[in-house]
């Protein structure tokens, strides 16, 4: 059976994962980081991707992102992934694949889950028993959102700003949020949803996404819940 082709659709926010071979060390030094970072803000303005969240992981990254155009995603995670890969393999004197194939990715319902796709990609390296915090890891947007420091690459969603009035207020909602954590019925949604490709969201908003594009956004054929006697 042919693979379906990824959904992407613009104006929507879409969680992406791109995971290391074998789940193999992508990240040897903080050098690479930035340089993956750089280029992230390099392509992501380049193909019009508003980039919401991310973290870096030693052998993965997660990305939280609004494409502009259909095409815009695809594009910058190409472009990323093999400029990448050339300036790692020569750092590390290695050939041969670094990604565990293509990028895993899906749209999901904003109102829904995109404040809680914020907090589960900052409590990634905490999950990983990296760090105590969320704000002690270096390679997330997470100090960005709670006031830490300001990150050029971040364009915060219109739910981020719906969280107070004031910087102050925002940050220390976002900071209450994130502490309160991820339920476990969410997070393994959102982890799911990624994985598989289809469209994280309630009913409604699948029977209205499936309306847009001809590649299939769900499991079962999308459809309005059937109403209550």
């Amino acid at each position: 059976m042919a693979r379906l082709p990824r959904l992407t659709l613009p104006g929507y926010a879409h969680h992406v994962i791109q995971r290391g071979n074998n789940r193999q060390t992508v990240f040897a030094s903080p050098a690479d980081h930035q340089f993956l970072l750089d280029l992230l803000a390099e392509y992501a303005a380049k193909f019009e991707v508003l980039i919401h969240a991310y973290v870096l992981m030693s052998n993965h990254f997660h990305l939280l992102v609004t494409p502009q155009t259909g095409q815009g995603l695809p594009l910058m995670m190409q472009a990323l992934g093999r400029r990448y890969v050339r300036y790692f393999n020569n750092a590390q004197q290695r050939t041969g694949t670094l990604w565990e194939g293509r990028y895993k990715s899906t749209v999901i319902q904003s109102e829904r889950y995109l404040l809680a796709c914020m907090a589960y990609i900052d409590l990634n390296p905490v999950r990983a028993g990296l760090v105590p915090q969320p704000q002690d890891h270096p390679w997330s947007s997470h100090a960005h959102y709670v006031g830490l420091r300001c990150d050029r690459l971040v364009k915060p969603h219109a739910l981020y700003w719906e969280l107070g009035n004031t910087p102050f207020a925002r940050e220390a909602a976002y900071a209450e949020l994130v502490q309160s954590g991820i339920n476990p019925v969410q997070q393994q949604a959102l982890t799911d949803a990624t994985l598989s490709g289809w469209a994280l969201g309630e009913p409604d908003f699948v029977f209205d996404l499936q309306k847009r594009t001809e590649r299939r956004v769900s499991k079962v054929n999308a459809g309005r819940p059937a109403l209550m006697p």
